[in-house]
């Protein structure tokens, strides 16, 4: 891989891990608590096993996008690299689904539920999660480009280790007999 490459990549994974590591952040610390009809409640992402899948993928994500800048692409690590990068662009885009879907519902509700919206009532908390999410589907636009970065590389060194095929004009075919057009 060519130096201007490398330094590309390089970019793409820090900015990944930027937008993910601030995606984890301002999850975990979104809280706010609220009093309604005198019960006193606080939402926070403990509450719901999607946002602690959104927390953990994308702490996981920005782990990984650390650990990764070290790995060179002339490596023999780096061929496990392209298949995890694949990974966790998956990992990131199913935590962003889970995410969106609860912060739809904190916005939005269910009326066929009976669940009622509560950004209403903890409209930080909704904001917090929404900037969450934004990061988050940052970090999945900026792990898929590293996806099809790595898989653009990957076809090019194969298709360049083919060997050349001398390259012939093909002979128009003789069928036995001729027309003759006249006019």
């Amino acid at each position: 891989m060519a130096r201007g490459g490398t330094v590309f990549l390089v970019v793409l994974r820090g900015l990944a891990m930027a937008a993910t590591l601030s995606a984890t952040i301002l999850m975990a610390v979104a809280s706010e608590k609220t009093t309604v009809f005198s019960i006193t409640f606080e939402a926070k992402f403990q509450n719901s096993p999607a946002l602690w899948f959104s927390v953990v993928s994308n702490a996981v994500s920005a782990g990984y996008s650390f650990l990764a800048l070290f790995i060179s692409p002339t490596s023999s690590l780096f061929r496990f690299v392209v298949p995890l990068d694949a990974i966790v662009a998956m990992l990131l885009t199913g935590a962003l689904a889970a995410a969106g879907s609860i912060s739809y519902l904190g916005k939005k509700g269910n009326p066929h539920t009976g669940w009622m919206p509560i950004c209403g009532q903890v409209p930080g908390f909704c904001d917090q999660m929404m900037i969450s999410i934004v990061c988050a589907f940052i970090g999945v636009l900026l792990y898929t480009a590293i996806v099809l970065y790595n898989v653009s590389i990957a076809m090019n060194s194969l298709i360049s280790s083919f060997p050349k095929l001398p390259v012939s004009v093909p002979r128009p075919l003789r069928t036995g007999f001729s027309v003759r057009l006249t006019s």
